[in-house]
This record gives structure tokens, C-alpha cells and sequence, in this order.
């Protein structure tokens, strides 16, 4: 039976016009590997609608495996999220104007869902191939994490593998970034590729450091 797996990646915000995780998630639609298939979706860089759209599109699809990715600007790898926690305190407002401080995402919801993706499993896949790549902490208190959050909470006893990757700057955002990170389009999209075959692989995932001090 050929499995789903579904791609996420936001719209532009923040007076950027790409968002490399758009642009590395829609260049894999309808990629088509040994018994699984890829659908992409973008969603709005919005609090509250992006996890409705993401949620009808779990509906319409019902996908095996959930992959959202968004920019981390300022990040110097891929990384693979661990942990969504159950707070919107936004730095910066949304797409609508919104700019939510210290709210929950789901009121009397758990503090935090970790990832059910075979996290170390990907960071591993994603250095064998020679791209930079780590375990992160957090995922931050803005869009990504709500949308993160959101999944790990609606997939929740679903048995649908799901979780987040957070992805540097392309080279010509970073070049309006002096200092900024960035990872060519290519090289994320090969590594989306990696990613979904090891959160395809029957394994569990394995047991290394990927801890952090800070």
C-alpha cells in the first residue's frame, strides 16, 4: 500500500518575499519514492489559520508521515525540532497583524508534545550525506512552534509519524543578513529528501547525544 507523506511550508513573513521552506517543500510535490508518494501544502503565516489548514488537509489526506518546515533565520543547519510547547508569545506579529503574548495554543492542552519523528535517526541520515544538521531544543514561541504544536496535538494516538524541521536562509536572503547563515535550495530540498526516507523507515529511532548545554 503506498504511503502519504505530507510537506508543509509557510508563506513569506516578516517583510521577506521567499520563504525557503515554501520553496524547498513545493519542489518535492508529487515526488515518488518505493511505496510512498509526497503532497505539499503551504500554509499561512497566521496564528490559529494555519493549523486549520493543515488540519483539513489531514482530513482530505490522510497522510502516513507529517513533515512541517518553516525558516529559522539565523540558524546554521537543519534542524531537526524536538520539542513544541504550549505557549504564543510572538516577537514580531503574524501575517494578520497578530501579535499573541504569552497565550496557549490549546487551553488545558499538555505543556509540550515531542516530536514522533525519528529525530536522531534524520540528523544522523542528514550528516552521512555531508549536510549540516542537529537536534534543536526549541522551536521557538512563534508561528512554527503553534503549527507545531498543533499537529503533535491532532495527530496525537493517530499513529501518524509528524514533526518539524526548521531550515536556514536562502544565499540571497542572507545576503540582506550580513553574518546570516544560509543553505543553498538544492541542498535543503536533498535534505527533505533524507529526511522523509528515514521518517519512512521502519526503525525506531536511535539512541545518540543531541543534547545541548544552552
Amino acid at each position: 500500500m503506498t504511503k502519504t507523506v505530507l510537506l508543509t511550508g509557510f508563506e513569506p513573513f516578516n517583510k521577506e518575499t521567499i520563504n525557503p521552506a515554501w520553496e524547498a517543500v513545493r519542489a518535492l510535490a508529487g515526488w515518488e519514492g518505493e511505496g510512498f508518494v509526497v503532497e505539499v501544502l503551504q500554509l499561512p503565516c497566521v496564528f490559529g489559520h494555519a493549523q486549520e489548514v493543515l488540519k483539513d488537509a489531514i482530513a482530505s489526506l490522510q497522510p502516513d508521515v507529517v513533515i512541517a518546515v518553516g525558516q529559522a533565520g539565523g540558524r546554521v543547519d537543519m534542524s531537526v525540532e524536538r520539542v513544541a510547547i504550549n505557549v504564543d508569545d510572538a516577537p514580531i506579529p503574524d501575517n494578520a497583524k497578530k501579535q499573541l503574548v504569552d497565550k496557549p495554543i490549546v487551553a488545558d492542552g499538555p505543556a509540550a508534545y515531542f516530536s514522533t519523528l525519528p529525530i536522531k535517526a534524520i540528523v544522523r541520515a542528514l550528516r552521512d550525506a555531508g549536510l549540516p544538521a542537529s537536534v534543536s531544543q526549541t522551536a521557538g514561541t512563534f508561528v512554527c512552534n503553534h503549527v507545531f504544536y498543533g499537529l503533535m496535538h491532532h495527530t496525537e494516538g493517530s499513529g501518524i509519524k509528524a514533526g518539524f524541521i526548521h531550515i536556514p536562509y536562502l544565499p540571497q536572503q542572507a545576503a540582506a543578513h550580513p553574518g546570516a547563515a544560509s543553505m543553498s535550495l538544492a541542498e535543503v530540498v536533498r535534505g527533505l529528501k533524507i529526511a522523509v526516507d528515514a521518517a519512512l523507515a521502519p526503525a525506531v529511532d536511535i539512541s545518540e547525544v543531541g543534547g545541548a548545554t544552552h
